[in-house]
């Protein structure tokens, strides 16, 4: 049996279909992330593109 920890408060879970939450210990740790994400708490990083990928033809080119 594979224990996991929560993502939201840490307690070990158990990984089975019994656990309809999972990987969440409990629904309210699943609607906390849900929250999250709903607010925008949780953001993948990225660099702004540059002006060349923005337009990619030149001006002498249009």
């Amino acid at each position: 049996m594979t224990v996991v920890a929560c993502p939201t408060c840490a307690k070990k879970v158990e990984w089975t279909p019994e656990n309809k939450y999972r990987p969440f210990c409990s629904e309210r740790c699943k609607q906390i992330d849900l929250g999250a994400w709903a607010e925008e708490k949780y953001t993948i990083p990225a660099a702004a593109p540059n002006e060349s990928q923005d337009n990619p033809l030149d001006d002498d080119q249009r």
